[in-house]
């Protein structure tokens, strides 16, 4: 009897130890596939880098969270670009976003005359609409992180989608995709702030403004340290 009550009990445990074993292995695969792709284009790269989390550990975001995400940084970044207040005040009433912004976009909207460096930081926000857009399954790829993003393709599809619209349509990609993504831009970023300690340039033409807010918008998407918008860190 004690050795069939073992033997229950080791087949519980074993597939738990398995599953266990395997989240490493999942994050070096991801770690090794990005290391690659920068390699093959001449990007630096260390070995010593973490991995990002394992699908099992990250956070997942719903449909309705990216969806108002891309919605608040589309009306930010309009508003950083143009300086029109009160076209700002007209997105969110036309969206219904007043409950998307955070408190530091909030600030912003509110201000009739924000600062020009205020403007300037927002107005990147395009890039961060992109990222969810993609998230989204609405732009169809991530293009590497060396020119801006098509800013007319953002507004148009807003304006013809809406927020019910991209509701509809919005099918948050695999987790998996998310991750692979994040790890990514991660070893860009690093790439970047090393040249830049260095005096250096970006390498292989990367963007410096880019990589910065997609990696800053991928950590909101896989929920790193569980930080909240406004908190994201970029850590390399």
């Amino acid at each position: 009897m004690m050795k069939r009550i073992f033997s229950v009990l080791l087949a519980l445990i074993l597939p738990v130890q398995a599953a266990v074993s395997q989240t490493p292995d999942e994050a070096q695969a991801r770690k090794a596939r990005s290391i690659a792709q920068l390699q093959s284009e001449g990007v630096p790269t260390i070995d010593h880098l973490p991995t990002i989390e394992a699908e099992s550990d990250s956070s997942r975001r719903d449909n309705k969270a990216v969806v108002e995400r891309g919605i608040a940084l589309a009306i930010v970044a309009v508003k950083g670009e143009t300086g029109d207040h009160a076209m700002g005040e007209t997105l969110i009433r036309q969206f219904d976003a007043a409950s998307f912004l955070t408190p530091k976009e909030r600030a912003f909207m509110d201000d009739p005359d924000p600062s020009e460096q205020d403007r300037v930081n927002f107005t990147w926000r395009y890039e961060g609409v992109h990222v969810m857009l993609w998230a989204l399954g609405i732009t169809p790829e991530l293009e590497r992180p060396d020119h801006i993003c098509d800013v007319p393709f953002i507004a148009n599809s807003l304006r013809e989608l809406g927020t019910d619209g991209l509701l509809r349509r919005a099918k948050l990609r695999p987790q998996k995709d998310l991750l692979d993504a994040a790890d990514l831009i991660y070893r860009y970023d690093w790439a970047v702030v090393n040249a830049r300690l260095k005096g250096e340039e970006p390498p292989a033409g990367l963007n410096k403004g880019v990589v910065y807010e997609r990696h800053y918008a991928l950590n909101w998407l896989i929920g790193y340290m569980g930080q909240d918008w406004d908190d994201i860190s970029t850590d390399t």
